[in-house]
């Protein structure tokens, strides 16, 4: 049965804390921390492996949902939505405040939202699973305007101390992650064309000319879900200090993901009949420079239709996508009309695709 309703990408915005460090103030702050080992990281390491020149840090004694706040309340402010009129709000984020209640509580209770919340979690394809959630919920005429927020954090798991080099691969994740906050509004539009509204849509929206979501597709490997973890604060490990930094074989998790391959991608384009032309941006999850090089030579995608984040930001996490998005519009890369495309690569691993008509 066919929806009367779809989702439209109505504005994203990010929040990106002003402190920030460089590549080379890591290195000392791990030499410092790690004097009693005698372990310094060779001079200008990090930025050369990672293509990293900064990251963000939150404000002092800020939470993930502060940062979500503020990229929110920014969001409201520039699409003219009272915060009344958000009908759901969904926090997704690998970061949390807490174990429990769900940070969405705590963000719509500091927002001033009052409308039913829940949290979507999925690594850093927490934002576009939630975009998925989003949809499939307007589509259903449950909610017609759907706030996603979210702020990382993982600045809060970053090892300084490290006994020796074994220990600084295995924690070196954390040093090219990025504190920030993003918000993605998701609005109902009337479908007035004759789309496919299933997973995979044969067409674009342009002929309602209201835009909206008109592709969506994800897999995953969860066999590889170890080669990547923050285990501390679970069951498996509630509260040894040890489990609570970044544990990750950098090798491995590149080999897991090139193991998805690209045929989600090609199916996109082929169940969509369009190439990568036909958008004005192509918003990619952005870990490292080498990994996103080896992405693009794999997948085809032309490199001038990235929005490149990751050498002055890091990696956003969660929040690069809707940073990626508010960039592309603020810079007219993008807007009413134009078709973007979102992929998501996250640990787990999990690949997600979604094509939307602005």
């Amino acid at each position: 049965m066919r929806s009367t309703m779809y989702a439209r990408i109505a504005g994203a915005a990010s929040y990106l804390p002003e402190e920030t460090s460089d590549s080379a103030e890591v290195e000392r702050r791990i030499a410092e921390a790690s004097a009693a080992h005698g372990f310094r990281p060779r001079p200008g390491l990090i930025e050369a492996v990672s293509g990293i020149r900064r990251r963000h840090h939150a404000p002092a004694g800020w939470n993930a949902s502060d940062l979500a706040v503020a990229a929110a309340a920014k969001l409201l402010s520039d699409t003219g939505t009272a915060v009344e009129e958000v009908d759901l709000l969904l926090f997704a984020s690998a970061s949390q405040d807490m174990v429990e209640p769900a940070t969405a509580h705590i963000t719509a209770a500091k927002l001033g939202a009052a409308c039913p919340v829940f949290d979507v979690k999925n690594a850093c394809n927490s934002v576009l699973n939630a975009i998925q959630v989003a949809e499939a919920l307007i589509g259903t005429g449950q909610y017609r305007t759907v706030l996603i927020c979210t702020g990382e954090m993982p600045s809060i798991a970053v090892r300084w101390n490290v006994r020796d080099f074994a220990q600084f691969v295995q924690s070196f994740p954390g040093y090219t992650l990025s504190d920030a906050g993003a918000a993605v509004l998701l609005k109902a539009v009337p479908n007035g064309d004759d789309r496919d509204s299933g997973d995979g849509g044969s067409g674009s929206s342009s002929s309602s000319g209201v835009g909206g979501i008109f592709h969506r597709s994800f897999s995953a490997d969860s066999r590889a879900w170890h080669v990547g973890t923050l285990p501390g604060g679970g069951t498996a490990h509630p509260r040894d200090e040890e489990y609570s930094y970044f544990h990750m074989d950098g090798t491995r998790l590149k080999n897991a993901f090139e193991g998805l391959g690209r045929g989600l991608l090609d199916e996109a384009l082929a169940a969509t009949g369009r190439s990568w032309d036909d958008f004005a941006a192509i918003l990619v999850h952005q870990v490292t420079m080498p990994l996103l090089d080896t992405f693009l030579t794999g997948s085809d995608i032309p490199a001038d239709k990235l929005v490149l984040t990751l050498p002055d930001h890091g990696n956003l996490v969660s929040c690069t996508l809707p940073t990626q998005l508010a960039k592309a519009v603020a810079t007219g890369r993008c807007g009413p009309g134009d078709r973007i495309a979102l992929i998501g690569l996250a640990g787990g691993v999990s690949l997600g695709v979604i094509f939307a008509e602005l």
